[in-house]
Protein backbone atom coordinates (compact mmCIF):
# COMPACT_ATOMS: atom_id res chain seq x y z
CA UNK A 1 0.00 0.00 0.00
CA UNK A 2 3.05 1.99 0.95
CA UNK A 3 4.40 1.25 -2.44
CA UNK A 4 1.15 2.43 -4.74
CA UNK A 5 0.85 5.89 -2.83
CA UNK A 6 4.40 6.54 -3.29
CA UNK A 7 3.94 6.29 -7.21
CA UNK A 8 1.14 8.39 -7.31
CA UNK A 9 2.86 10.91 -5.38
CA UNK A 10 5.74 11.16 -7.82
CA UNK A 11 3.10 10.70 -10.81
CA UNK A 12 1.81 14.08 -9.39
CA UNK A 13 4.73 15.72 -9.34
CA UNK A 14 6.21 14.75 -13.06
CA UNK A 15 2.72 16.37 -14.12
CA UNK A 16 3.06 19.42 -12.04
CA UNK A 17 6.26 19.78 -13.21
CA UNK A 18 5.81 19.12 -17.13
CA UNK A 19 2.89 21.85 -16.87
CA UNK A 20 5.45 24.76 -15.25
CA UNK A 21 7.55 24.23 -18.06
CA UNK A 22 5.17 24.89 -20.59
CA UNK A 23 4.03 27.67 -18.96
CA UNK A 24 7.01 29.27 -18.92
CA UNK A 25 7.92 28.48 -22.23
CA UNK A 26 4.56 30.71 -23.19
CA UNK A 27 5.62 33.90 -21.28
CA UNK A 28 8.68 34.25 -23.67
CA UNK A 29 8.89 37.29 -25.92
CA UNK A 30 8.40 36.72 -29.37
CA UNK A 31 10.59 38.05 -32.04
CA UNK A 32 8.10 39.48 -35.37
CA UNK A 33 10.17 40.43 -38.80
CA UNK A 34 9.22 43.71 -40.14
CA UNK A 35 7.60 43.45 -43.42
CA UNK A 36 10.28 43.27 -45.80
CA UNK A 37 13.43 42.58 -43.83
CA UNK A 38 14.86 39.13 -43.67
CA UNK A 39 15.44 37.79 -39.89
CA UNK A 40 19.37 39.06 -38.73
CA UNK A 41 19.14 42.25 -41.27
CA UNK A 42 19.18 46.08 -39.92
CA UNK A 43 16.45 47.84 -40.80
CA UNK A 44 18.36 50.91 -40.95
CA UNK A 45 21.07 50.48 -43.47
CA UNK A 46 20.20 52.69 -46.44
CA UNK A 47 20.35 51.22 -50.13
CA UNK A 48 22.91 53.65 -51.37
CA UNK A 49 25.31 52.46 -49.43
CA UNK A 50 24.99 49.34 -51.09
CA UNK A 51 27.77 48.32 -53.61
CA UNK A 52 25.32 47.00 -56.06
CA UNK A 53 22.44 48.97 -57.65
CA UNK A 54 18.75 48.46 -55.88
CA UNK A 55 17.78 44.56 -57.83
CA UNK A 56 14.54 47.40 -59.22
CA UNK A 57 16.52 49.20 -61.20
CA UNK A 58 19.76 47.63 -61.85
CA UNK A 59 21.65 49.13 -65.21
CA UNK A 60 20.69 47.53 -68.03
CA UNK A 61 23.16 47.35 -71.55
CA UNK A 62 23.87 49.97 -73.61
CA UNK A 63 20.99 48.77 -76.18
CA UNK A 64 18.96 50.77 -73.16
CA UNK A 65 20.72 54.13 -73.65
CA UNK A 66 18.76 56.42 -75.50
CA UNK A 67 20.07 57.67 -79.30
CA UNK A 68 18.68 60.85 -78.74
CA UNK A 69 19.77 62.80 -75.13
CA UNK A 70 17.45 65.90 -76.13
CA UNK A 71 15.91 68.03 -73.02
CA UNK A 72 13.18 68.73 -76.09
CA UNK A 73 11.68 64.85 -76.90
CA UNK A 74 12.97 63.58 -73.45
CA UNK A 75 10.03 63.04 -70.61
CA UNK A 76 10.22 65.89 -68.25
CA UNK A 77 10.33 64.69 -64.62
CA UNK A 78 6.98 64.59 -63.36
CA UNK A 79 5.79 64.83 -59.30
CA UNK A 80 7.13 66.46 -56.25
CA UNK A 81 10.21 64.62 -54.93
CA UNK A 82 11.52 65.48 -51.58
CA UNK A 83 14.10 68.04 -51.55
CA UNK A 84 17.64 66.53 -49.49
CA UNK A 85 19.22 69.37 -47.41
CA UNK A 86 22.43 69.91 -48.70
CA UNK A 87 25.33 69.14 -46.55
CA UNK A 88 27.37 71.92 -44.46
CA UNK A 89 30.39 72.81 -45.64
CA UNK A 90 29.93 72.37 -49.25
CA UNK A 91 31.70 73.72 -52.06
CA UNK A 92 30.22 77.20 -52.82
CA UNK A 93 28.96 77.81 -56.36
CA UNK A 94 31.25 78.60 -58.84
CA UNK A 95 30.95 82.27 -60.44
CA UNK A 96 27.76 81.67 -62.75
CA UNK A 97 24.30 81.70 -63.01
CA UNK A 98 21.71 79.58 -62.36
CA UNK A 99 18.82 80.25 -64.42
CA UNK A 100 18.24 76.42 -66.10
CA UNK A 101 16.00 73.84 -65.02
CA UNK A 102 16.16 73.82 -60.74
CA UNK A 103 18.64 76.56 -61.00
CA UNK A 104 21.28 74.39 -62.85
CA UNK A 105 24.07 76.68 -64.11
CA UNK A 106 23.10 78.53 -67.96
CA UNK A 107 26.32 80.23 -68.16
CA UNK A 108 29.86 81.03 -67.27
CA UNK A 109 31.94 83.05 -64.78
CA UNK A 110 31.59 86.09 -67.49
CA UNK A 111 32.45 86.48 -71.26
CA UNK A 112 34.12 83.07 -71.35
CA UNK A 113 32.36 80.34 -73.60
CA UNK A 114 32.33 76.87 -72.40
CA UNK A 115 31.69 74.14 -75.03
CA UNK A 116 30.67 71.14 -73.50
CA UNK A 117 30.46 67.60 -74.99
CA UNK A 118 27.94 64.70 -73.94
CA UNK A 119 27.30 60.96 -73.86
CA UNK A 120 31.00 59.96 -74.52
CA UNK A 121 33.64 58.97 -74.39
CA UNK A 122 33.08 57.66 -78.20
CA UNK A 123 35.95 55.36 -79.27
CA UNK A 124 36.28 57.39 -82.43
CA UNK A 125 34.79 60.68 -82.38
CA UNK A 126 36.06 61.17 -78.89
CA UNK A 127 40.00 60.68 -80.47
CA UNK A 128 39.01 63.40 -82.88
CA UNK A 129 37.60 65.56 -81.31
CA UNK A 130 40.26 65.63 -78.82
CA UNK A 131 42.50 66.28 -81.71
CA UNK A 132 40.70 69.11 -82.93
CA UNK A 133 40.78 71.07 -79.85
CA UNK A 134 44.77 69.69 -79.32
CA UNK A 135 45.36 71.56 -82.26
CA UNK A 136 43.83 74.63 -81.57
CA UNK A 137 44.49 74.91 -78.05
CA UNK A 138 40.94 74.56 -76.29
CA UNK A 139 39.81 73.40 -73.64
CA UNK A 140 36.26 71.95 -72.89
CA UNK A 141 34.24 69.78 -70.40
CA UNK A 142 32.97 66.18 -71.08
CA UNK A 143 29.76 65.13 -69.45
CA UNK A 144 30.49 61.41 -69.74
CA UNK A 145 28.00 58.24 -69.48
CA UNK A 146 29.53 55.68 -66.05
CA UNK A 147 29.57 52.50 -68.18
CA UNK A 148 31.19 54.05 -71.14
CA UNK A 149 33.83 55.50 -69.09
CA UNK A 150 34.31 51.72 -67.42
CA UNK A 151 34.65 50.34 -70.97
CA UNK A 152 36.98 53.56 -72.29
CA UNK A 153 39.36 54.47 -69.21
CA UNK A 154 42.02 54.85 -72.03
CA UNK A 155 40.04 58.15 -73.63
CA UNK A 156 39.26 59.37 -69.84
CA UNK A 157 43.02 59.48 -69.28
CA UNK A 158 43.92 61.11 -72.69
CA UNK A 159 40.81 63.61 -71.88
CA UNK A 160 42.23 64.40 -68.69
CA UNK A 161 45.64 65.11 -69.76
CA UNK A 162 44.58 67.54 -72.17
CA UNK A 163 43.72 69.02 -69.43
CA UNK A 164 39.80 69.15 -70.16
CA UNK A 165 37.25 69.53 -67.50
CA UNK A 166 35.18 66.00 -66.37
CA UNK A 167 31.85 65.95 -65.68
CA UNK A 168 29.25 62.95 -64.72
CA UNK A 169 26.69 62.73 -66.92
CA UNK A 170 25.10 59.30 -64.80
CA UNK A 171 25.64 55.38 -65.42
CA UNK A 172 23.46 54.85 -68.39
CA UNK A 173 21.83 57.68 -69.15
CA UNK A 174 18.30 57.30 -67.77
CA UNK A 175 16.12 60.46 -68.96
CA UNK A 176 13.78 60.29 -65.84
CA UNK A 177 16.67 59.62 -63.45
CA UNK A 178 15.33 62.19 -61.37
CA UNK A 179 12.21 60.08 -60.74
CA UNK A 180 13.74 56.81 -59.63
CA UNK A 181 14.12 55.55 -56.54
CA UNK A 182 16.45 57.88 -54.15
CA UNK A 183 18.91 54.76 -53.17
CA UNK A 184 19.42 54.36 -57.13
CA UNK A 185 20.22 57.90 -57.60
CA UNK A 186 22.44 57.83 -55.05
CA UNK A 187 24.29 54.63 -56.43
CA UNK A 188 23.94 56.01 -60.04
CA UNK A 189 25.81 58.88 -59.65
CA UNK A 190 28.33 57.80 -56.89
CA UNK A 191 29.09 54.37 -59.48
CA UNK A 192 29.42 56.74 -61.94
CA UNK A 193 32.36 58.84 -60.35
CA UNK A 194 34.14 55.48 -58.82
CA UNK A 195 34.34 54.53 -62.43
CA UNK A 196 35.68 57.72 -63.45
CA UNK A 197 38.33 58.02 -60.43
CA UNK A 198 39.21 54.18 -61.42
CA UNK A 199 40.52 55.26 -65.01
CA UNK A 200 41.88 58.90 -63.68
CA UNK A 201 42.22 58.73 -59.49
CA UNK A 202 43.46 62.51 -58.96
CA UNK A 203 40.57 64.33 -61.13
CA UNK A 204 38.19 66.27 -59.92
CA UNK A 205 34.75 65.51 -60.66
CA UNK A 206 32.98 68.94 -60.00
CA UNK A 207 30.14 69.10 -62.01
CA UNK A 208 26.98 66.68 -63.12
CA UNK A 209 24.88 67.60 -66.17
CA UNK A 210 21.53 65.19 -65.86
CA UNK A 211 20.04 62.92 -68.83
CA UNK A 212 18.30 65.25 -71.09
CA UNK A 213 19.15 67.84 -69.04
CA UNK A 214 16.11 66.82 -66.92
CA UNK A 215 17.16 68.57 -63.29
CA UNK A 216 14.81 68.79 -60.18
CA UNK A 217 15.57 70.30 -57.09
CA UNK A 218 16.08 66.84 -55.39
CA UNK A 219 18.32 65.84 -58.15
CA UNK A 220 20.54 68.62 -57.67
CA UNK A 221 20.70 68.33 -54.42
CA UNK A 222 22.06 64.85 -54.33
CA UNK A 223 24.76 66.10 -56.63
CA UNK A 224 25.70 68.66 -54.56
CA UNK A 225 26.54 66.18 -51.69
CA UNK A 226 28.80 64.47 -53.84
CA UNK A 227 30.11 67.74 -54.24
CA UNK A 228 29.25 68.40 -57.91
CA UNK A 229 27.65 71.27 -59.30
CA UNK A 230 25.00 70.83 -61.88
CA UNK A 231 25.20 72.63 -65.09
CA UNK A 232 22.65 73.03 -68.28
CA UNK A 233 23.18 75.25 -71.59
CA UNK A 234 22.05 78.25 -73.00
CA UNK A 235 22.88 76.81 -76.74
CA UNK A 236 21.60 73.83 -78.16
CA UNK A 237 21.91 72.95 -81.28
CA UNK A 238 20.29 69.55 -81.44
CA UNK A 239 23.59 67.83 -83.12
CA UNK A 240 22.08 64.62 -82.25
CA UNK A 241 18.60 65.37 -84.77
CA UNK A 242 19.09 64.33 -88.22
CA UNK A 243 15.54 63.92 -88.93
CA UNK A 244 15.07 67.39 -90.82
CA UNK A 245 18.41 67.44 -92.53
CA UNK A 246 18.57 65.93 -96.28
CA UNK A 247 21.85 64.80 -95.93
CA UNK A 248 25.37 64.96 -93.58
CA UNK A 249 26.35 67.73 -95.25
CA UNK A 250 22.79 69.51 -94.32
CA UNK A 251 23.17 68.63 -90.90
CA UNK A 252 26.56 69.73 -90.81
CA UNK A 253 25.91 73.52 -91.71
CA UNK A 254 22.73 73.78 -89.40
CA UNK A 255 24.94 72.60 -86.67
CA UNK A 256 27.18 75.35 -87.67
CA UNK A 257 24.90 78.15 -88.15
CA UNK A 258 22.86 77.61 -85.16
CA UNK A 259 25.62 77.66 -82.72
CA UNK A 260 26.84 80.31 -84.73
CA UNK A 261 23.80 82.65 -84.94
CA UNK A 262 22.59 81.44 -80.78
CA UNK A 263 26.07 81.82 -79.13
CA UNK A 264 27.23 85.35 -76.82
CA UNK A 265 29.73 86.15 -74.11
CA UNK A 266 29.14 83.50 -71.56
CA UNK A 267 27.55 80.69 -73.32
CA UNK A 268 27.76 76.82 -72.41
CA UNK A 269 27.43 75.63 -75.58
CA UNK A 270 26.11 71.62 -75.69
CA UNK A 271 27.02 69.22 -78.25
CA UNK A 272 27.71 66.06 -78.19
CA UNK A 273 30.80 63.52 -79.46
CA UNK A 274 29.12 59.64 -79.09
CA UNK A 275 27.55 58.61 -81.86
CA UNK A 276 27.82 61.88 -83.96
CA UNK A 277 30.52 62.01 -86.20
CA UNK A 278 28.64 65.28 -88.18
CA UNK A 279 29.72 66.91 -85.04
CA UNK A 280 33.19 66.65 -85.05
CA UNK A 281 33.20 67.70 -88.38
CA UNK A 282 31.04 70.90 -87.83
CA UNK A 283 33.53 71.53 -84.75
CA UNK A 284 36.39 71.89 -87.36
CA UNK A 285 34.57 75.08 -88.95
CA UNK A 286 33.37 75.84 -85.67
CA UNK A 287 36.34 76.24 -82.96
CA UNK A 288 37.95 78.76 -85.66
CA UNK A 289 35.12 81.01 -85.59
CA UNK A 290 34.86 80.50 -81.76
CA UNK A 291 38.27 81.84 -80.70
CA UNK A 292 38.33 84.69 -83.25
CA UNK A 293 35.49 86.02 -81.17
CA UNK A 294 35.52 84.44 -77.86
CA UNK A 295 37.64 83.09 -75.15
CA UNK A 296 36.53 79.29 -75.18
CA UNK A 297 37.08 77.62 -71.83
CA UNK A 298 36.74 74.36 -69.80
CA UNK A 299 34.43 74.67 -66.49
CA UNK A 300 36.67 75.68 -63.79
CA UNK A 301 38.06 72.96 -61.34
Amino acid sequence: MLGYRRRIALAAAAIMVFFGIVACDGDKPRVTAQPGVTAGTPASVPASQSTAPPASASPSADASVPASPSASNSPAPSGSPTTSKLPEGSAARPAGTGQGPAESLTRTSGTEVALTFDDGPDPVNTPALLKILRDNGVKATFCMVGFRVRDRPDLVRQIYADGHTLCNHSWQHLTDLAKRDPGYIDWDLQHTNDAIHAAVPDAPIKYFRAPGGNFTPDLVARAKALGMESIYWDVDPRDWDHTKDKNHSAHIARVVAQIEAQVRQGSIILSHDNGQPDTIVAYRTLIPWLKERYVLVGLPT
